[in-house]
C-alpha cells in the first residue's frame, strides 16, 4: 500500500485586534478547498458576544487557557481548558470569559462568514502588547450588526451578564 501526502505551504497568520481580543487566523478559509477556518483568539476576562446565530457554519470552540460560561440553545454551562464547544449552524448561542487570566481559544468554522466578520471589524495588530483604545459608540454598533447580518450572523439578544 502506497501513502501518499500533499502538502502546502503554510500560510503566514495574521494577528488581528477584534477590540480587546487579540484574533490570529491560523488558517484562513482561503487555505483550503473546504473553507475551514480556525481562529486563536485571546480574550481577558468579562469579554463576552452578543446572544447571535450562525445561520450558515457551526462554531466550534476549542478552550486552550482560562474557563468560560456558554449558553447553547438555552443551555448555560462552564467550560474549561481542554474542552470543546459544539454551536451549531442555526442554534442560539453566546459566551463569557470568566477565569481571572482571561482565556484562549481555538474557534472552527467552514465557510468564511465567522473569519470575514473578523477581518472586517478588526485592525492589525502592531507589536504592541495593548489592543488600540475601542469607543462603543451608537454607530460602531450599527456597523457591527450590518457586519454580521452582511456574513449570516444574526445578533438576537443580550450578552450573558
Amino acid at each position: 500500500m502506497q501513502v501518499t501526502a500533499q502538502a502546502k505551504v503554510e500560510i503566514a497568520s495574521q494577528i488581528l485586534w477584534f477590540g480587546d481580543n487579540l484574533m490570529t487566523i491560523r488558517v484562513p478559509a482561503s487555505a483550503g478547498n473546504d473553507q475551514i477556518s480556525i481562529i486563536e483568539c485571546r480574550m481577558p476576562q468579562g469579554e463576552t458576544t452578543p446572544l447571535h446565530v450562525n445561520l450558515c457554519e457551526d462554531e466550534i470552540i476549542h478552550i486552550l487557557e482560562g474557563t468560560m460560561c456558554f449558553r447553547v440553545d438555552g443551555r448555560i454551562f462552564l467550560a474549561h481548558a481542554g474542552q470543546t464547544v459544539m454551536a451549531p449552524k442555526g442554534i442560539p448561542h453566546t459566551f463569557r470569559v470568566d477565569s481571572a487570566d482571561g482565556a484562549t481559544c481555538l474557534i472552527v468554522t467552514q465557510g468564511g462568514d465567522f473569519e470575514q466578520m473578523i477581518r472586517q471589524m478588526s485592525v492589525p495588530a502592531p507589536s504592541a502588547t495593548l489592543p488600540p483604545k475601542a469607543e462603543r459608540t451608537p454607530e460602531t454598533a450599527k456597523r457591527f450588526f450590518e457586519i454580521c447580518a452582511k456574513n449570516n450572523i444574526q445578533v438576537i439578544g443580550a450578552p450573558l451578564p
